[in-house]
């Protein structure tokens, strides 16, 4: 078995804000990430799949494919976006560095899983999403 990771970027704002608390609340939790006006990242996702290397072509998956599912599925959606405001997911989620690993999963599982084959078998093993250098989220499914 062979775990192969694809790493992309995109810049993106959020803010950090629960409508269920008063402002005070938001603001000692949350400090400056409760502006509403936001602020952005410039973050990096990996997307790694695991499987067996084709025996004709040496490879565990179409590396262009997997560039095109990750640009159409995520990058498309979250690139140059605010996402409180412009992604469905996080119009009642906070879109934490957690949150934002679990949406991509969301989004590339079904395409990268799939049963009709184009992604010869591997499967959909870790999104890594970095909000900074320093900072990064794991999500490896719900099993």
């Amino acid at each position: 078995m062979i775990f192969l990771t694809r790493r992309a970027t995109f810049s993106a704002s959020h803010y950090y804000w629960n409508d269920a608390w008063p402002e005070e609340k938001n603001r000692q939790v949350f400090g400056r990430c409760a502006n509403r006006r936001g602020h952005g990242h410039n973050y990096t996702l990996e997307v790694t799949v695991a499987g067996d290397p084709d025996p004709v072509t040496g490879f565990v998956i179409d590396l262009k494919w997997l560039k095109n599912v990750m640009e159409r599925e995520v990058l498309s959606a979250y690139d140059h976006k605010h996402l409180n405001l412009d992604a469905p997911e996080f119009e009642h989620a906070i879109p934490t560095t957690e949150n934002i690993a679990i949406a991509a999963w969301k989004r590339l599982e079904p395409a990268i899983n799939g049963a009709d084959g184009t992604a010869g078998g591997a499967k959909l093993t870790r999104i890594r999403i970095y909000e900074t250098p320093e900072i990064f989220a794991e999500y490896r499914g719900e099993a």
